[in-house]
């Protein structure tokens, strides 16, 4: 019995995915586990495997890639060896009543590569799927020559693109996201590859490629502008950024903090780490265990609006705000307050891997209950971070800069510390000005005196 290939539902607010492409192509075997195909939904990029073994069918007519479909909507079948496809079904035989049964012939077999010479002394072509022969009208493949795979020597779909490729130049290394703001923006990959050569070409290198260009679909503007739809991922992201704004009521609180000592220790722990193959934590790292410790002494903050209640959770999962080549993305390190500094940087450098790659499960996107966001890399000293709904507050993070301070005013002491602003940004609904500056008050304590929260 042919089974059902559906849109999955990856996590519980799924309620729609782009099929970003096919893995399997029509006709190939599959195994328990092997990867079908890719599916973005929301922010996740996430490979889809099988559960079951037997062959891949795509309806001939199928046209998914790239579309917004629905959880639940039909995409393939798997089938076993020798069992047609619903697709390909033949009729069943039909009666009129008051005359015979209609009977339909038996579909003959397709004809082997290596036929025989037909009557008239002609060699017979092979067959080929109609898939396949969409596939090599739209690759430029001369069919005709091909040898299939597929049962009785018919051409299918995999024969078509192993010999385009076969044909092609080196393949090109360009991301999936890159592949497709390619194809929306109309630039011509192969032409951008022989520009970088040996090099991985991003979404930036195709927007760059873009600008220079008026793409197909586009419409122009004046002074060389040009109109271009606004990416899925961007979409969710300017719904989410606007309701933060519209439905919250933010505040935001900056203080100056000396991370003199946080500076000293990151340091020492890179020296330490040496000979260790574990990743060094990072600044993120040390304040998300810094932040945890604070959050369970100030558990409002860690808090989110749910209808008329305030939910608080006694677990803290920090989310971590990371800029990708698809836009911003925000992974969750789940209980950080009951992890070591070494679990929490060896987690936090998976999910930055994953989110960059495009491989992040839904659910690592999801179920954070505070937010850290870092601009400090970019040289930004202090800025206004936006909630990150439904959680109450979010901490931004700037960069330490060496400064000449006063360190004693009555000797007129100066001294050259490593200085770091901090901005919190909370929700008001949940929580009020003096119980958030308390939190971060607290924060800033830990920053300064580090050693005291690595002891608790």
């Amino acid at each position: 019995m042919a089974i059902e290939v559906l849109m999955p539902r990856l996590g519980w607010t799924m309620e729609e995915g782009t099929l970003v492409e096919w893995l399997k192509h029509d006709g190939d075997p599959v195994q328990p586990g092997d990867i079908l195909f890719t599916i973005e939904s929301d922010k996740a990029l996430n490979e889809v495997e099988s559960f079951e073994s037997g062959i891949f069918r795509i309806p001939p007519d199928s046209d998914v890639v790239g579309k917004l479909l629905p959880v639940g909507t039909l995409l393939a079948y798997i089938v076993q060896p020798g069992e047609t496809p619903p697709f390909e079904s033949v009729p069943a035989a039909a009666t009129v009543a008051g005359s015979s049964p209609v009977v339909v012939p038996a579909k003959p077999d397709p004809i082997p590569l290596s036929s025989a010479p037909a009557s008239n002394g002609t060699t017979l072509l092979p067959t080929i799927s109609p898939r396949a022969r969409r596939v090599a009208q739209e690759l430029g493949v001369e069919w005709a020559a091909l040898k299939g795979s597929g049962r009785t020597g018919r051409i299918i779909e995999r024969d078509v693109r192993a010999a385009a490729e076969s044909a092609a130049a080196p393949a090109v290394q360009i991301s999936p996201v890159a592949r497709r703001a390619a194809e929306g923006l109309g630039v011509d990959v192969a032409t951008l590859a022989a520009q970088m050569p040996g090099q991985r070409i991003t979404r930036e290198h195709v927007e760059r490629a873009a600008a220079q260009t008026t793409p197909p679909g586009a419409a122009p503007m004046s002074s060389g502008e040009t109109r271009t739809p606004i990416p899925r991922v961007r979409q969710i992201i300017a719904e989410r950024m606007a309701a933060s704004a519209h439905t919250s009521a933010p505040v935001t609180l900056t203080t100056e903090v000396d991370a003199t000592e946080l500076v000293k220790l990151r340091q020492g722990l890179k020296a330490a780490s040496q000979s260790d193959p574990r990743p060094v934590p990072s600044y993120n790292d040390l304040l998300a265990k810094l932040v945890a410790e604070a959050l369970r002494e100030h558990p409002q903050l860690n808090a989110r609006l749910e209808g008329a209640d305030i939910v608080t959770s006694a677990a803290v999962h920090m989310g971590f705000a990371v800029d990708t080549e698809r836009g911003l993305l925000v992974p969750v390190v789940r209980d950080v307050h009951s992890k070591s500094l070494r679990q929490i940087a060896a987690e936090a450098a998976r999910l930055v891997e994953q989110t960059r790659e495009g491989t992040i499960r839904a659910d690592d996107l999801s179920g954070g209950t505070f937010t850290i966001t870092n601009l400090g890399m970019y040289d930004i000293d202090a800025f206004t971070p936006i909630i990150n709904l439904p959680q109450c507050a979010i901490l931004g993070v700037g960069r330490i800069v060496a400064k000449q301070i006063v360190v004693d005013v009555e000797a007129e002491r100066l001294a050259i510390r490593h200085m770091l602003f901090l901005s919190l940004t909370f929700d008001h609904r949940l929580v009020d000005g003096a119980p958030a500056a308390r939190f971060l008050q607290q924060v800033k304590r830990f920053v300064e005196q580090p050693y005291l929260w690595l002891v608790n």
